[in-house]
């Protein structure tokens, strides 16, 4: 590589990079889409309303409890056998 294309690749390299860095700043960088807007939200206090009675009432199925259909005597259900009486 002669001395005059290494001037020249350092002369290209750096003119793509100032023509880079100008066109930049003109499409991803303009100050019309720096600004932001953020919505206003309410404090959070300890307060909770009372939930609707047609969902949260006492006489509701409570899911989270056991329920068992029938007798079941066989303490090893998955073994492959079963227990008929």
């Amino acid at each position: 590589m002669k001395q005059k294309d290494l001037a020249l690749i350092i002369v290209v390299v750096f003119a793509s990079g100032i023509l880079s860095f100008v066109t930049s700043r003109i499409f991803f960088a303009s100050p019309s889409k720096q600004k932001q807007t953020a919505e206003v939200v309410d404090a959070i206090t300890s307060d909770f309303p009372t939930p609707d009675s047609k969902y949260f009432n006492k006489n509701s199925i409570d899911p989270t409890q056991l329920i068992q259909i029938g007798d079941n005597t066989n303490p090893n259900p998955f073994n492959g056998t079963s227990i008929i009486q």
